[in-house]
Parts: structure tokens; C-alpha cells; sequence
């Protein structure tokens, strides 16, 4: 549950070049014949599975050296060193102090870790793939001696305790097992998304306890959408309008290697994740995790008719926009990129007609992205040539509203209008949270 409270979305928006580090930090491995460099590799292939870099890397900090803050309910954290430093990293670790940690979310001292570390997913990392992350942590990252921040949560809400029964209420634990009846492809998608993609860490809605209401495809809740520090996480579900329901394999293996498709871009905390580690997985296992994903039932839906792409009441409003708010601000600000069809230049710029986070029941992306832009899409070292701006110094609260309830009822969207206290709220809390 790494990204289980607010703020932690915001740690995932820091995109690094993690991968170009990779190989040189393995292959420094090399140097010591004594260790297993195929281990060491295969665990820097794992890393990157799960992401570690995202929120072990502070902005312009060392690799997997800790300090970058999250924000939570109870007041700030600061994310750990877990590089193979002996006095203020994890280099005293054995292997079963590393295990623990990760599937149990208990330090080798014995204190309990905040479950923004999502080791309720990582339980369902098996014993090989453990043993392999071990390796390149010990041996294919570069020791830093960086001390950990005390978070900044106080006394009583700072005791570690209460966690245990947290623990007892939702960790499962024991790593994934396949399912009979479904094929090598399907359990492999299940094993990552499930695992070390910790998906549902986003994707899925927390309960009272900020627990996910659901950690696989038994659960009805599970990958649905989720609010996470002013983003609504995606639902990844077989929903028509707002989930995967009109996309293809093909659309989502482009999504995963590229962060965009011709339904579709990456933003806030997803950026991330395609830079640090999507982009990098093989060809199978993307393959895999599509297949997992499009086998998914629609769930969390808003019981609309499925989306049919209609321009017509649209454009005649675009064709006269001074009798429309919303209309003379797109035609100002946004026509250029997303065009008067509302189809945009996919992959380059988003469609907004029938684009899933359009139609989502919750805006909060929609506001957060018009207000504040979204970070570069990195491919290949190559930075995305059109980013979203951001026009909170442009538009006001009014202006937004106004242009994004134009766009959630265009093209026949049909999505709920978009109110100016909804907008207001988002600029106070992003702008408090920089």
C-alpha cells in the first residue's frame, strides 16, 4: 500500500532515470566474483517491476537513499535508505530481515512500517523473487550514508503499535498461488499486478481503516478507481465507459511501454510509474498483465449507457462560443491540442471525447490536470514532445468549472458538470501540498 495515503501519489510524479542507472549499478557487482551477478540482475529487473525507485529516491538524492517526504493523514513521513549502507541503510540485513520487511512490514529492529510501504502486496512475492531483490540490494546498489528523517506525526498517533493490528486485521499473508483453470499468461499478469505492481495500492478504494477494500479479483472493489492525493486513480476494470472496457490488448500493452494510446495519456502519480517501470518491463510480461487486466468484470461503474461518440451539439456550441462559458474557453486554450471533435492527436495529445478519466464519476483528475499540468513522459530517454500545461496562473476557479463541464457533457460524454468549490478545493490543497 504504498500509495495508501495521501501525498504518496505526489512521490510518484518525481520521474528519475532510474533505468539508464540500472545496468552500471548491477554491473558493479561484477566486481566481486562471489556474488551471483544473473541473481543480481534478475533482482534489478524486479526493482524496476516494483517500482522502488519512485519513492526511495528523493528528487536530485542519491538512488534508493531515502528522505523524500509523503504526506499523511496524521502529518508528513519521510521514505527510508534502502541501500546496502551498514549503519544507516538496510546493509545489516540478512536475508530474512529483508523478507520481513517486505511481506510483513516489520524492520529488522523489530518496529512496525507504515503500510505506505505496500508490503501487503509484496506478501505475494515468492521466496525466488525475494531472494533475487535481495541480491541486487545488497550488491547492485551503491551504498549511501544517508541517516532516516523521524517522521514529523506526533505523539500519540506516532506509536508504532496499533500497526501490529492492523496487520492482523489485513495483511495476507503467503505468496501468490496460481489459479487453477487460468494459463501461464493470466497468473503471471495476476502475480505482478497483484504483487510487486502493487496496482490496487492506487487503483482500488480503501475502506475505514484505509485498507483496500479488495486485494484481487475475488473482491468486487478491486482496481475500481480511487481517490489518492487529488488524483483519481483509473479504474482498470472491464467498465465500458470509465475502465478498460473499450480497450483493446493491444491498447493497453501500448499504454504500459509508452503512457499513452488513442484512448488515453498518463499523468500524475502514472507518469512515474511508465518512466521508472512499466516502459522497462519485457514484452511478456506486459502481454501478461493485459491479459489479467482485460479478464477483469466491469465494476465501479456509474450505470451510464455505454459511451457512442456523438460530435454534433458540440460543435455547434464550438461554432458559437459566446453563448457558452465553457466553450469560449476551450476554443482559447484548448482547441489547438484536443481539437474540435474532442479527438485530440492520439497518441501525441489525449482525445477528451470518450476518454475514460473524462468520464470517471470523479473529477479530481480532470481539475488537478488543468490547474497543474503533469510531468514529462520519458521513453527511451526521450522527454514527451507535448506535455499538459498547467493554467492555475491563467484560468480562474469560474474559468475551470466552466471549461471542464463543457468538456465532461461534450461529444456525448455525459459526465456531471464540474462545480467551482470542487476546483477551488483542489488549487487550496495542491498549492498547500508543494
Amino acid at each position: 500500500m504504498k500509495k495508501m495515503l495521501k501525498g504518496l501519489g505526489a512521490a510518484l510524479c518525481v520521474a528519475l532515470p532510474f533505468l539508464a542507472q540500472v545496468p552500471a549499478r548491477a554491473a558493479s557487482a561484477a566486481a566481486n566474483p562471489a556474488v551471483d551477478q544473473t541473481l543480481v540482475q534478475r533482482g534489478a529487473y524486479l526493482a524496476q517491476l516494483g517500482d522502488c525507485a519512485a519513492c526511495h529516491t528523493a528528487p536530485k538524492g542519491k538512488p534508493f537513499a531515502g528522505g523524500l517526504p509523503m504526506s499523511t493523514p496524521m502529518g508528513r513521513i519521510y521514505v527510508t535508505n534502502i541501500t546496502p549502507d551498514a549503519q544507516t541503510g538496510i546493509g545489516g540485513y540478512t536475508e530474512a530481515d529483508f523478507a520481513r520487511a517486505l511481506r510483513e512490514g516489520v524492520a529488522k529492529d523489530g518496529h512496525n512500517l507504515y503500510p505506505a510501504m505496500p508490503y501487503p502486496s509484496y506478501a505475494k512475492v515468492n521466496d525466488d523473487d525475494v531472494k533475487a531483490l535481495y541480491a541486487f540490494f545488497m550488491h547492485g546498489v551503491a551504498p549511501v550514508q544517508q541517516a532516516n528523517r523521524e517522521s514529523d506525526i506526533k505523539w500519540p498517533l506516532n506509536m508504532r503499535w496499533p500497526l501490529m493490528l492492523w496487520n492482523m486485521a489485513f495483511l495476507d499473508k503467503g505468496a501468490y498461488r496460481d489459479k487453477p483453470g487460468k494459463d501461464a499468461a493470466w497468473n503471471r499478469g495476476a502475480y505482478l499486478v497483484q504483487g510487486l505492481g502493487h496496482c490496487g495500492s492506487c487503483h482500488t478504494p480503501r475502506g475505514v481503516a484505509f485498507q483496500e477494500v479488495a486485494l484481487d479479483e475475488s473482491g468486487s472493489g478491486f482496481l475500481s478507481g480511487a481517490l489518492l492525493d487529488d488524483w483519481f486513480a483509473s479504474n482498470l476494470t472491464g467498465e465500458h465507459n470509465a475502465g478498460l472496457g473499450r480497450w483493446s490488448d493491444e491498447d493497453v500493452r501500448t499504454f504500459l511501454k509508452t503512457g499513452a494510446n488513442r484512448h488515453a495519456s498518463a499523468f500524475g502519480a502514472m507518469t512515474s510509474v511508465i518512466n521508472n517501470s512499466t516502459q522497462a518491463m519485457s514484452d511478456q510480461d506486459v502481454a501478461a498483465i493485459s491479459a489479467y487486466l482485460k479478464s477483469l468484470p466491469p465494476a465501479g461503474g456509474n450505470a451510464a449507457q455505454p459511451y457512442t461518440y456523438d460530435p454534433q451539439a458540440t460543435k455547434v456550441s464550438l461554432d458559437r462560443p459566446a453563448n457558452d462559458a465553457g466553450a469560449r474557453v476551450y476554443t482559447a486554450y484548448c482547441m489547438h491540442c484536443h481539437g474540435v471533435d474532442g479527438r485530440g492527436f492520439a497518441p501525441m495529445l489525449a482525445p477528451l471525447a470518450g476518454n475514460p478519466n473524462v468520464l470517471a464519476k470523479n473529477a479530481s483528475s480532470l481539475i488537478n490536470v488543468t490547474l497543474n499540468g503533469t510531468g514529462d513522459i520519458v521513453i527511451n530517454g526521450v522527454p514527451s514532445p507535448f506535455p499538459m500545461p498547467g493554467f492555475a496562473a491563467v484560468l480562474d476557479d469560474q474559468q475551470i468549472a466552466d471549461v471542464l463541464s463543457f468538456v465532461r457533457a461534450g461529444w456525448n460524454n455525459g459526465a456531471p458538470a464540474v462545480g467551482v468549490a470542487e476546483v477551488a478545493k483542489l488549487r487550496q490543497s495542491t498549492q498547500a501540498g508543494r
